[in-house]
C-alpha cells in the first residue's frame, strides 16, 4: 500500500460519494409513480400498464448482466458518467413515445442504466467502508436513494399541475442525470488515495502471497494481518467457507461464471434476496396501479407516494443501527413481515366504502415496513463479497434480487389479467411472509452476528 493512501472518512468523501446518487434517486422518484398513469393515458389497459412499469426491474436485471463487469473495467465513476448518460437518451424517448411499446422500451432502457449507476456506487462502498460501520454506511446509501424518491414525487406534482401533462415530469430526471454527470465530472473521485479497510502493511504481504489462489469470499479481511481475534475469523470462514473469491487482481470475472463459483449462498440467501427485491419491486407498481383502479388523480398520486417515501426515507439510520448493533436478521424478518401482511391487508380494502383511506393508511404501513429495511440487500452483499474484487460477486447478487424485482411486477400484471388486482396483492403478500422465513433461516448461517467488541 503507498504511503498516500489512507482509509475512508465518510465525511470527506459525502458529497462525491452521496450527491450523485441523490440527484439520479430524484429523477427516478420524479417518474416512477406516474409510470402506470402515463401508459395509461397512451392507452394502456391496467394489465399493461403494469408490465410497462415491470420493464425498470426488467431493465434492471439485464443491466446486471454487464454491469458487475462494466465497473470492474472502468471504474465507479466512469460507470456512473455513462450510466447517467443513457439514462437522458431513455428518456427523451419515453417523453416523445407514441405508444404504449415505445414508452416500455424507454422505461427498460432506464432500467439498465440504472443497474450500472447503483452498482457502481455499491461497489465503491463496499470496498472502502471499514466493517465496524458497514450496515450504517450502506443504510445511509440506501437512505439517500429513499431521499430521491421522497423528493422525486414532489416534484413531479408540482409540474404536472403547472403543465396539465403527467408526461412532463419526465424533465425531472433530465436534469437531474445532467447534474449528476456534471457533479461527477467536476468533484474529485473520492477512489483516488483511499486504502481499503485493513490494507496495512502486513496484510497487504498476505494478500500478495494468496493472490493467485481461492479462498473465502472475505478473505481480504480474513488473512493472517488481520486484526480481527482468532476466533472470530474462525467462525466467519466457516459462515462464508462456500464462497471463493473467483476474481484476481487483473480480472473481471463474469456474471455466470460468479453465480456458478458462488451458487451455493446465492440458491440460499439469495432467493431470500430475490423475495425482498421482489416485495419492494411489487410495492412499487402495486401503488401506483391500485391508484388508478380507484380513481385517485395524478397529482394526489404522486403526492401520497411521495409522504410514504418522507417515511421511508426517515427510518435509514434506523435500519443502519438494528443491523449494526442487533444483526442483520432484525431488520430483514420484520420488514418483510410487515411488507407481506401489507400487501395482504391492501387485497381486502378495494371495494369499501372508503377505500382511499384505507389506500393511504397501507401505502403508509408498506413505507414504515420497507424503511426498516434500509440498505439490507447492499450490506448482506457487503458482507459476502470478496473486499478486493467485489464488483464481480455484486453484480451476482444484485442479480438475484433484482430477479425478484423484474418478476413480481411482471406476475402483477398477469394475475391481474386473469383476476384482480386485490388477489395479485394478496398473492404477493403470502410469498413476502415466506421470504421472512427464509431471511430468518439463512442470514444467521452466511451473515451471523458479529457483535461490535469483536470488530
Amino acid at each position: 500500500m503507498s504511503n498516500t493512501q489512507r482509509p475512508l472518512n465518510l465525511r470527506s468523501i459525502a458529497l462525491t460519494a452521496f450527491l450523485p446518487t441523490l440527484l439520479f434517486s430524484v429523477g427516478e422518484g420524479a417518474i416512477i409513480p406516474l409510470i402506470p398513469l402515463v401508459a395509461n393515458d397512451l392507452g394502456a389497459t391496467l394489465a399493461v400498464a403494469g408490465v410497462i412499469a415491470a420493464m425498470i426491474m426488467f431493465g434492471e436485471l439485464v443491466g446486471d448482466i454487464p454491469s458487475g463487469w462494466i465497473v470492474a473495467r472502468i471504474g465507479e465513476r466512469n460507470s456512473m458518467i455513462y450510466a447517467s448518460l443513457v439514462t437522458i437518451g431513455a428518456v427523451i424517448i419515453c417523453i416523445v413515445a407514441p405508444s404504449p411499446l415505445v414508452l416500455g422500451l424507454g422505461i427498460f432502457l432506464i432500467g439498465i442504466a440504472t443497474a450500472v449507476f447503483a452498482l457502481a456506487r455499491h461497489a465503491f462502498m463496499t470496498s472502502y467502508v471499514p466493517l465496524v460501520y458497514r450496515a450504517r454506511a450502506l443504510s445511509t446509501l440506501g437512505g439517500v436513494f429513499r431521499a430521491g424518491w421522497f423528493v422525486g414525487p414532489f416534484l413531479s406534482a408540482a409540474l404536472i399541475h403547472l403543465t396539465g401533462s403527467t408526461q412532463a415530469a419526465f424533465w425531472v430526471f433530465i436534469v437531474c442525470c445532467v447534474l449528476a454527470v456534471a457533479t461527477l465530472v467536476i468533484l474529485p473521485d473520492p477512489t483516488r488515495g483511499l486504502a481499503t479497510p485493513g490494507a496495512g502493511p502486513a496484510r497487504a504481504g498476505s494478500e500478495q502471497a494468496g493472490s493467485g489462489r481461492s479462498g473465502p469470499s472475505r478473505a481480504g479481511s480474513e488473512q493472517a494481518g488481520s486484526e480481527r481475534s482468532g476466533s472470530e475469523q474462525a467462525g466467519s470462514e466457516n459462515a462464508a467457507s462456500a464462497l471463493p473469491d473467483v476474481a484476481t487482481s487483473g480480472t473481471a470475472a463474469g456474471l455466470f461464471q460468479t453465480i456458478r463459483a458462488h451458487r451455493g449462498v446465492l440458491v440460499r440467501l439469495g432467493t431470500g434476496a430475490a423475495l425482498v427485491g421482489a416485495m419492494r419491486a411489487s410495492r412499487t407498481v402495486m401503488l401506483p396501479l391500485w391508484a388508478v383502479s380507484i380513481g385517485v388523480s395524478a397529482p394526489d398520486t404522486a403526492l401520497i407516494i411521495g409522504i410514504a417515501g418522507g417515511i421511508d426515507f426517515l427510518l435509514f439510520y434506523v435500519s443502519g443501527q438494528i443491523m449494526d448493533r442487533f444483526g442483520r436478521i432484525w431488520s430483514a424478518v420484520p420488514s418483510m413481515i410487515g411488507l407481506g401482511l401489507g400487501h395482504v391487508a391492501l387485497a381486502f380494502t378495494h371495494d369499501l366504502p372508503s377505500t382511499v383511506g384505507w389506500f393511504i393508511g397501507v401505502a403508509m404501513f408498506l413505507a414504515l415496513a420497507n424503511g426498516i429495511g434500509s440498505g439490507l440487500l447492499m450490506t448482506l452483499g457487503a458482507d459476502l463479497a470478496p473486499q478486493r474484487h467485489p464488483a464481480p460477486f455484486l453484480g451476482a447478487w444484485r442479480f438475484t434480487a433484482d430477479f425478484g424485482s423484474a418478476a413480481a411486477p411482471l406476475a402483477v400484471a398477469g394475475i391481474t389479467a386473469l383476476a384482480s388486482l386485490s388477489i395479485a396483492s394478496g398473492i404477493i403478500g403470502v410469498f413476502g411472509l415466506f421470504g421472512a422465513v427464509l431471511l430468518g433461516r439463512y442470514i444467521p448461517r452466511f451473515a451471523p452476528h458479529r457483535p461490535r467488541s469483536l470488530l
